[in-house]
């Protein structure tokens, strides 16, 4: 494995392209799966857990009208849990930003 164990990165997810065309009272669980598929995805962890603050915002304008984008911080952590079956996680966080013009991915030192 040649990437590095422990590690965090700063996303911005277009959640618009997830949810469109979903049935309105779906609209805010559908995002929150699509996140934890992202970040699944990015990370290479089956088990990533999403934190209250990002859960609060994706909830914030109701179930039917989700944000359209997200800036989201992925964390890869060691399991402190000796019978888990995955010996790392992902932890996502909500990263407050006033635009999202010109924002790239970047890694973050923890």
């Amino acid at each position: 494995m040649s990437k590095p164990d422990l590690v965090s990165r700063d996303y911005t997810i277009h959640l618009n392209k997830y949810v469109h065309k979903i049935t309105f009272k779906k609209k805010a669980p559908r995002a929150i799966k699509e996140i934890k598929k992202f970040a699944s995805k990015a990370m290479g962890t089956k088990d990533v857990r999403i934190d209250a603050q990002l859960n609060k915002f994706i909830w914030s304008r109701g179930v039917r009208s989700v944000p359209k984008r997200v800036r989201v911080r992925l964390t890869r952590k060691r399991n402190e849990d000796e019978e888990a079956d995955e010996k790392l996680y992902t932890i996502v966080q909500h990263v407050e930003v006033t635009s999202f013009k010109g924002l790239e991915t970047q890694t973050v030192d923890a």
